[in-house]
């Protein structure tokens, strides 16, 4: 994980479902366990950032990475 990263979880907006809208950092975490339990996180870098942000959340990291919101 790398600080590009952790901005780009800070201002990426999810493009589809239940939350479109929001930024990443701000999808619930149930939501992102359903995505983990699946075994289906999108392709590509959404879904890489996806299980990222899931794991800040698992950690309670969230803190680290709301401050970098624009």
């Amino acid at each position: 994980m790398d600080k590009q990263q952790l901005i780009d979880i800070a201002n990426t907006v999810m493009p589809f479902g239940k939350y479109q809208g929001r930024v990443l950092i701000d999808l619930p975490e149930p939501y992102l366990l359903w995505f983990a339990r699946k075994g289906e996180f999108p392709a590509g870098q959404l879904g890489e950032l996806m299980q990222l942000t899931l794991a800040i959340k698992i950690e309670g990291l969230e803190g680290l990475v709301k401050p970098l919101k624009r």
